[in-house]
């Protein structure tokens, strides 16, 4: 098991976290997971509008979670590194999805699904007749 971190590091953490915590970010990432993307193709992935969609662009590539490049007229958007990426399927998985493809993982490399198990003591009840 791990050791508690600090407080200071704890709060850095957090900090990133908050990156990934905004819908129309995490909807730009999990678009990326599928490779390169062009501005219209995220746009088609996720509905979000030009305004928004430039702005939260601009706040990842902020983050250093996207990198992007010039294809001719077009502006191409991909996900920055392989630790990016395993953060996005992460967050998807375990508060997202229980289906690891649309996470945009392998069935191999999902974790275990989760059970329920409920606080509250379970009894039979058993017809003695």
């Amino acid at each position: 098991m791990a050791d508690p971190i600090d407080r200071t590091t704890a709060a850095e953490i957090v900090e990133r976290l908050r990156v990934f915590a905004q819908p129309q970010r995490l909807a730009i990432l999990t678009a990326l997971l599928q490779g390169e993307q062009s501005v219209a193709a995220i746009y088609a992935a996720t509905g979000i509008g030009q305004p928004a969609l430039s702005q939260q662009l601009g706040e990842l590539r902020r983050a250093e979670l996207v990198a992007q490049r010039r294809d001719a007229k077009s502006v191409v958007y991909r996900l920055i590194d392989d630790r990016t990426a395993a953060v996005v399927r992460l967050v998807v998985a375990a508060f997202g999805s229980n289906d690891p493809l649309e996470a945009g993982m392998k069935h191999d490399d999902a974790p275990a699904p989760r059970r329920h198990v409920g606080s509250a003591a379970m009894f039979a009840v058993v017809d003695g007749s």
